[in-house]
């Protein structure tokens, strides 16, 4: 018998994918989408044009750090933000790869089980959360958080008043 413990290849390039697609419906800036498994081991990861060097790291930490405390990355900034020393010791005990801002979300199966992880990087936090919820449940797959930010389409880079 054969267990799934984790995310199919072929599922996370359908979530790379459909990321991807839905940045592209909302006008998104260039993404940066990578998918983990449980293990924390890169299973898909692209770059659309345009996509600053930085994002693929920023995308990674994202998703690592939510695989790593086994909580959204959403959850962990909020969680983090009146607690500073201690998000400084996670900083530290993960060599700077943990990225506590939104983006970065649990990819679960059927009974809830933790197989993988989706970071993404490029636009906005809320809205790069927005692309992984989106493709995580196109997938097929349950994920935490569950739904976006209520205000994510609101989210800006710009200075410009909305």
């Amino acid at each position: 018998m054969n267990l799934i413990t984790t995310l199919a290849l072929s599922d996370a390039e359908q979530i790379v994918d459909s990321a991807l697609a839905a940045g592209r419906n909302e006008a998104m800036l260039p993404l940066t989408v990578v998918v983990l498994d449980a293990g924390g081991r890169i299973l898909s990861v692209k770059s659309e044009d345009g996509s600053g060097i930085m994002r693929f790291d920023i995308a990674f930490g994202k998703a690592w750090g939510s695989l790593g405390m086994g909580i959204s990355s959403r959850l962990i900034r909020d969680r983090l933000s009146a607690r500073p020393v201690f998000q400084n010791a996670l900083a530290a005990a993960s060599d700077g790869r943990l990225i506590p801002v939104p983006g970065g979300v649990l990819v679960q199966d059927d009974k809830g089980a933790v197989i993988g992880a989706v970071g993404i990087s490029g636009d906005t936090s809320e809205r790069d959360e927005y692309c992984a919820i989106t493709a995580i449940r196109a997938a097929g797959y349950g994920c935490e958080p569950e739904s976006p930010a209520p205000e994510w389409r609101g989210s800006s880079l710009s200075d410009e008043p909305k």
